[in-house]
């Protein structure tokens, strides 16, 4: 997008690389209200106080501006100057203010003991809305919750809001960190435009109209260009200025109808309803497809979460009984038990703090006087390369030790290859035969299957 030479862009404590957008702190000297649209990410200013003032006994911070040198002061009168200009560019200017949703973080209580404090935030600089109808009414930001959540479970809505498209674009990279919530649980689709939900339906994304301006709330994203992002902004902008701004139509509505009106909502509502019906089969065939290749994330993935939980389940489809048990996993079948000790690095040569834990755990189960177990060690090396092209996984200290002990030494990828013989053959016997590999094999397991 080229914007007008008369279009003017402030980007306050956000990473936008753009020509036409201006990039200043929240504590610099340009006005808001000499800009058409401006982009906050109010995240580091509550460290502009909680640098500064201690936690009293009650956690909260505080600070007299009769003995802190002006400085209670000084952040009071930013505050407001800040929550003027903004609304001035809505109200005035009909301009749009983006801000990212976070928690409103840490506060800071402004006042002398005895006497009623102001209270600051991260959203103290945005100016008071009040929208009444004969049922309801909003009040932001003083009514406003926002509520620590962190997720990626992202709904973008079809409202037809240009940020929607800012939303989709970049989907796959957001990581919200924050929900909107209204304290009197005011239906918010009555006053303002709900851009995104979580699977819960709590709103992460949200169009509030302000007279004829626009307070847009968006969501944080990871890992993207800060000139990509400032494009599809700048985008949003431009179409947001082309289109009325919201207002909720009123009950009596309905009953004036147009010629041709009836025939478009019904087709509309059939549309409606097709679409609900595919984003459900969408959903299935993703929560079925993600089911099917759970597998796969050993290959690539570390932690307990994602490589050991993905391996267990390997084990578990090859016929083994699969518990945790402390750092180890915990194998049982007909053919025989083991214990395995799983690690996944980024470097070439490891195992030998899995080697560790799997020695430490065979010997406590044999002090303990629990039936004889297999030590099986499975290491995901050099994870982030094709598993195909991995030099040696596992350091050689650790192959003498597995081949002292009888320990099963295997990589992801060879069980990754045992997995795929079970799940084309699909019977018991060839089951067996695979588990009885595991348990039988001393030192490295030479599986050459092709994958």
């Amino acid at each position: 997008m080229i914007p007008s030479m008369n279009e003017r862009y402030l980007a306050v404590d956000w990473l936008l690389d753009h020509a036409a957008i201006d990039r200043e702190g929240f504590f610099d000297r340009s006005s808001f209200a000499a800009f058409d649209a401006v982009f906050v990410d109010p995240l580091a200013l509550s460290r502009h106080w909680a640098e500064g003032t201690a936690p009293g006994t009650d956690g909260a911070r505080r600070t007299d501006p009769e003995k802190d040198r002006g400085f209670g002061r000084t952040l009071a009168a930013w505050m407001a100057k800040r929550r003027e200009e903004t609304s001035d560019l809505l109200r005035r200017r009909g301009g749009i203010v983006v801000c990212r949703l976070h928690p409103r973080g840490e506060s800071l209580e402004i006042g002398a003991p005895g006497t009623p404090a102001e209270r600051v935030d991260r959203y103290t600089w945005l100016p008071h809305v009040a929208l009444v109808d004969r049922q309801h009414q909003f009040t932001f930001p003083s009514n406003g919750r926002f509520v620590a959540r962190r997720g990626q479970d992202v709904l973008v809505a079809s409202s037809g809001s240009s940020f929607e498209e800012y939303l989709k674009a970049f989907q796959d990279r957001i990581t919200y960190t924050a929900v909107y919530q209204d304290l009197l649980s005011t239906p918010l689709e009555r006053f303002a435009t709900v851009l995104a939900r979580n699977r819960v339906g709590d709103a992460i994304a949200l169009e509030i109209p302000v007279d004829e301006g626009r307070l847009v709330l968006l969501p944080s994203t990871e890992g993207v260009s800060p000139s990509r992002e400032a494009d599809v902004l700048l985008e949003a902008v431009r179409r947001a200025s082309t289109r009325p701004a919201f207002i909720a139509e009123p009950d009596w509505l309905p009953a004036y109808t147009l010629p041709g009106e009836e025939g478009l909502a019904d087709e509309l509502a059939g549309l409606v309803e097709r679409r609900d019906a595919l984003q459900a089969k969408v959903e299935e065939v993703r929560s079925k497809l993600e089911e099917e290749t759970r597998f796969k994330r050993m290959l690539y993935g570390k932690g307990r979460t994602l490589f050991e939980r993905s391996a267990a389940d390997a084990f578990q489809d090859l016929g083994f009984e699969v518990e945790p048990r402390g750092a180890v996993w915990h194998l049982a079948s007909e053919e025989g038990n083991a214990l395995v000790a799983m690690e996944a690095s980024e470097d070439a040569r490891i195992g030998l703090a899995a080697y560790r834990s799997l020695h430490r755990e065979i010997d406590r189960s044999i002090l303990e006087g629990e039936d004889p177990m297999k030590g099986i060690l499975l290491l995901n090396a050099s994870r982030e390369l094709d598993p195909k092209r991995r030099p040696t996984a596992f350091a050689g200290e650790v192959l003498r030790g597995c081949e002292a002990h009888g320990y099963c030494l295997l990589s992801s990828y060879q069980l990754y290859k045992i997995l795929l013989r079970s799940l084309g053959e699909k019977n018991k016997k060839a089951q067996a035969s695979l588990r009885r590999l595991l348990l039988e094999t001393d030192g490295e397991l030479r599986e050459t299957g092709e994958a």
